[in-house]
């Protein structure tokens, strides 16, 4: 009786196991936003990590897997690494919405963000900012 549960269980874990197939389109995938995270920064330089960013107009905010770039001007920019869950901001079509909520004008470490859809207006996701980096152009 235990060999059966254990079976059971092994199977279980076998069927959630992603397929090579899977592993190969999420390292594809993974080399893809690199490969645009760097083209969005080419150009800019990185200044210290900060715990928070002033919360002023931004022209773009744009997820690359879990890094979140805040597009002030094209001169700066700041980043913002998550544990994931704000990836559909510019994925697979979906250009969600990121909505943050604070209370002193400004985004940081900790901070949760909520993704909405566009169109139906449901909640689509979630993550947690880390540390905020400004990527400045030089003069």
């Amino acid at each position: 009786m235990k060999v059966i549960g254990l079976l059971s269980i092994l199977s279980l874990a076998a069927a959630c196991a992603p397929t090579a197939a899977q592993q190969e389109a999420q390292a594809e995938r993974a080399q893809t936003e690199r490969t645009q995270l760097a083209k969005a920064l080419q150009g800019l330089t990185p200044d210290q990590p900060r715990n928070c960013m002033p919360q002023f107009p931004t022209r773009q905010v744009r997820a690359y897997g879990p890094t979140i770039v805040y597009t002030v001007s094209p001169r700066l920019k700041y980043v913002s690494q998550t544990q994931g869950g704000c990836e559909s901001l510019s994925t697979n079509g979906r250009n969600d919405i990121l909505v943050t909520r604070t209370p002193i004008g400004q985004l940081c470490a900790g901070d949760i963000a909520q993704t909405v859809d566009r169109v139906s207006g449901f909640f689509t996701g979630s993550c947690s900012f880390g540390e905020f980096t400004p990527y400045r152009r030089g003069k």
